[in-house]
């Protein structure tokens, strides 16, 4: 049975799509089977993994609106051991959709269940935003990796997050966990970078995952590529930090 993890965060650039991508891929290297199944609608990690969405034919939003089933949307990727359900531009329409669904909040939940025992993990890469396509993810996880900008009004949006969560946990999820806050875009150099992770550690102590993403040049190349980090640059900082990351995870298991 696989563990399905949420990479959320309803704030953007705080590395979600490099986290989801760039941690499945060191899971694989790690010999785990790993499913990527991309939330958003502006699909970056669909491209992230050189799949191009011009192509596609079919899409998450087929899964949670028209029902249709993961195995025939989702693609293998370069990298042997990791698949991806791509999104594109019709993902846009299925948030007004859904409304009108019976068990909205459990499509993805349901739909999921037919490939969790193929995979060791599955990545669900999550939108900026809190609404029900976030929903859907959080219901069909069991845990949550929460990436945070180490910068200062990172702190003010993870409130919110926190407070979703447990309303998610209270209504729809009651197993669902914090698998860990991920400090991200860590720049050694300030001021604000110790101070912001200081805080975040001093307050949420063991939630924060001991691995910390620093800025890297190197990271944000990777996707112009279509690749993860581990076949673009597997010796840079960014590499050796999302492979600690991986080690974490499946030390949590």
């Amino acid at each position: 049975m696989a563990k399905i993890i949420s990479v959320t965060n309803q704030k953007g650039g705080v590395g979600k799509t490099t986290t989801a991508i760039n941690l499945s891929t060191y899971l694989v290297k790690m010999g785990k089977k790993v499913l990527i199944v991309d939330l958003d609608t502006q699909g970056n990690a669909t491209t992230g993994l050189g799949v191009k969405r011009s192509l596609l034919n079919h899409c998450i939003y087929d899964v949670l609106v028209n029902q249709s089933k993961v195995d025939q949307v989702l693609l293998a990727t370069a990298v042997e051991g990791l698949f991806i359900v791509p999104s594109t531009i019709e993902l846009a329409g299925a948030e007004v959709e859904l409304v009108n669904l019976e068990q909205r909040e459990y499509q993805l939940k349901n739909a999921l269940k037919e490939v969790e025992n193929k995979f060791d993990y599955i990545i669900l890469d999550c939108p900026p935003s809190l609404g029900i396509i976030t929903i859907n993810a959080l219901c069909a996880s069991n845990s949550v990796i929460i990436p945070l900008q180490c910068e200062y009004y990172a702190l003010e949006g993870l409130t919110a997050l926190l407070n979703t969560l447990t309303l998610v946990q209270r209504r729809y999820n009651k197993d669902l966990k914090i698998e860990g806050i991920l400090l991200t875009m860590y720049d050694s150099h300030t001021s604000l970078s110790h101070q912001v992770s200081g805080e975040v550690i001093n307050y949420f102590k063991n939630q924060v995952f001991k691995t910390i993403i620093p800025r890297n040049v190197r990271l944000s190349e990777a996707p112009s590529y279509g690749k993860a980090i581990l076949h673009y640059d597997p010796s840079c900082k960014g590499a050796n930090a999302y492979h600690s990351l991986a080690k974490e995870i499946i030390a949590n298991e």
